[in-house]
């Protein structure tokens, strides 16, 4: 028998959807880090894109962007060192424009 988590990969990378299942898996993770670091900001920002070794995150408010700036560091380190994290060495942050997402 096989996981079926262990054929994605190979699945993704046939159709031609590696880029999209990397998106993914770093959109999760960043998500789950957040809400373990820097709980007050979680829902309140997201991954938008991953370019090369950065990560592109908008944040609803311009607060929540100066947080995650501030702990930068440590959320990349963590990025790297967790499963679904790609290596990104930097992290552009953005504030959002119009406000809030409901």
């Amino acid at each position: 028998m096989v996981r079926i988590g262990d054929l994605i990969p190979d699945a993704a990378r046939a159709l031609g959807l590696e880029d999209e299942l990397r998106l993914s898996r770093a959109i999760a993770t960043f998500e789950a880090l957040v809400a373990e670091r820097v709980p007050a900001a979680s829902g309140a920002c997201r991954v938008i894109r991953l370019e090369g070794f950065t990560l592109d995150v908008e944040a609803d408010q311009p607060i929540v962007a100066q947080e995650l700036r501030l702990r930068s560091t440590e959320l990349l380190a963590a990025f790297a060192a967790a499963p679904g994290g790609v290596g990104a060495r930097q992290m552009r942050v953005h504030v959002r424009r119009g406000g809030p997402r409901v």
